[in-house]
């Protein structure tokens, strides 16, 4: 007789996910940290995140903010995507929407789902939503090694480029410029969705 099939609770499922992705987490910038030779100070200094802070993330003692890992993922010279990717290389060209990686930023509840299949690929979608009057800044070292492309789905963007102010609504398309200090603002009622398209060089 087949064992009774055990139906997973969501929630529990959800809370699972997110503790595995936060020991994979502490353990990338652990690792991208030492590949490089870099003590807790020299990160610090490149990253201007503080030095108890990044040593809290790598403990699991903490979840980073986006704005966080902008600053860390612009140090290391990747991109915010390679950051959060499993540690577990994926090789698989189909990947189911039950089956993609989401992340919540604890301060904002910025909502990060990456779509793409195969970790790491030089082309990387990322589905975001934005809740009303959250900010979300990321600086310009963030920028220094990719193209991106921003297309609202949904609801209203305010998007800073350095100077320039772009009022994105759903069905516009935004290519960024040259790296500068930008912030996602949702200054609506509503939740912005957006999808980032990401080409690493």
């Amino acid at each position: 007789m087949p064992s009774p099939r055990v139906m997973k609770n969501p929630e529990t499922a959800r809370k699972a996910a997110s503790l595995d992705l936060g020991a994979a987490l502490a353990a990338r910038v652990r690792r991208e940290r030492q590949s490089r030779e870099w003590p807790l100070d020299e990160l610090a200094n490149r990253a201007g995140v503080s030095r108890a802070i990044i040593s809290k993330i790598e403990r699991q003692e903490c979840s980073p903010t986006a704005a966080t890992l902008g600053r860390l993922s612009g140090a290391f010279g990747i991109s915010m995507s390679s950051l959060l990717a499993s540690a577990e290389s994926d090789s698989r060209r189909l990947l189911r929407s039950s089956e993609q990686q989401t992340w919540t930023d604890p301060k904002t509840r910025y909502v990060r789902r990456a779509v793409s299949p195969m970790a790491g690929a030089p082309l990387q979608l990322i589905e975001v939503e934005l809740p009303p009057g959250a900010k979300v800044p990321f600086p310009a070292s963030a920028y220094r090694f990719l193209h991106q492309q921003i297309w609202i789905l949904s609801g209203r963007l305010i998007f800073r480029e350095g100077d320039a102010e772009h009022d994105l609504q759903k069905g516009d398309c935004l290519q960024l410029g040259s790296p500068a200090d930008c912030v996602f603002e949702n200054r609506s009622a509503a939740v912005c969705r957006y999808l980032v398209a990401v080409i690493t060089h």
